[in-house]
């Protein structure tokens, strides 16, 4: 395979890949030379502008509105991936969502969604992916978790008990699925400089983001493209040996968070 475009024939699905850190990895996926699916579920323009992105690199860019809280969604995002590329090689899970309160306040309706969003989603589009990654002879699975699935932060149970079931599909799956050569890990990304962060951050507390990066050993947040090339890494043959792990990429952020 080429050095210079280490994914030239392969195909990426990166779901919730619209915007954020999600358009970052299929951006970087298809810049090393792979074909992505853009994936969304509300906002459309965004994807088709990473779409057209991904285009304009020379790649083939398939966009697909999907649900990922509803298994029916999964099973057509997957198959249009199917009918289009014949196959498929890398699988991100990036899609969150979640419902913020604090434990004594979170409701059943709130609770469902953030597991099913977070959880279950990576656990079907895994299901999915295999048939088609077994069409190429293997592949790699990559899902995108948080330090609220170990640490306590406000407000965050139900995304952090989401995240920590993440992660342990994620240990779960690289067993089972590594005797058919497909590779599963995990990311596990701190504060993230996005549009979402800087627009939230300037309309509840303008100084969130100042305060983290004094916490920061590195001295900047984590950025998109950071992940992006953490992701891409775990995709190549280089990562092979890691398995069912989750890296941490924060800077050493929660290196200086009080134990």
């Amino acid at each position: 395979m080429d050095t210079v475009l280490p994914f030239s024939g392969r195909v990426a699905l990166v779901t919730g890949s619209g915007r954020g850190i999600g358009r970052a990895i299929a951006l970087h996926l298809a810049a090393r030379g792979a074909d992505v699916v853009v994936n969304f579920i509300r906002n459309q323009d965004p994807a088709e502008e990473t779409a057209a992105a991904i285009r304009q690199m020379g790649r083939r860019a398939l966009v697909i509105k999907a649900n990922v809280s509803k298994p029916e969604d999964i099973e057509k995002l997957f198959q249009k991936t199917g009918e289009e590329f014949g196959g498929l090689d890398i699988l991100i899970s990036n899609a969150a969502s979640g419902f913020n309160r604090p434990a004594l306040q979170q409701k059943v309706s709130g609770w469902d969604w953030t597991m099913n969003v977070n959880a279950r989603a990576f656990l079907l589009c895994a299901q999915q992916a295999v048939p088609w990654m077994e069409k190429r002879g293997g592949g790699w699975i990559v899902a995108i978790s948080s330090p609220g699935s170990t640490r306590v932060m406000p407000d965050y149970v139900a995304v952090g008990a989401s995240k920590a079931a993440l992660e342990t599909l994620t240990r779960y799956l690289a067993v089972e699925l590594a005797s058919k050569n497909i590779i599963v890990n995990a990311v596990s990304p701190s504060l993230v400089e996005t549009d979402a962060l800087k627009h939230f951050s300037a309309l509840s507390d303008p100084d969130v983001i100042p305060r983290a990066i004094a916490r920061t050993p590195a001295g900047r947040l984590v950025q998109p493209e950071d992940i992006a090339g953490l992701v891409a890494f775990l995709c190549t043959p280089a990562a092979a040996m890691i398995r069912g792990q989750v890296i941490v990429i924060d800077g050493g952020f929660t290196l200086t968070l009080p134990q």
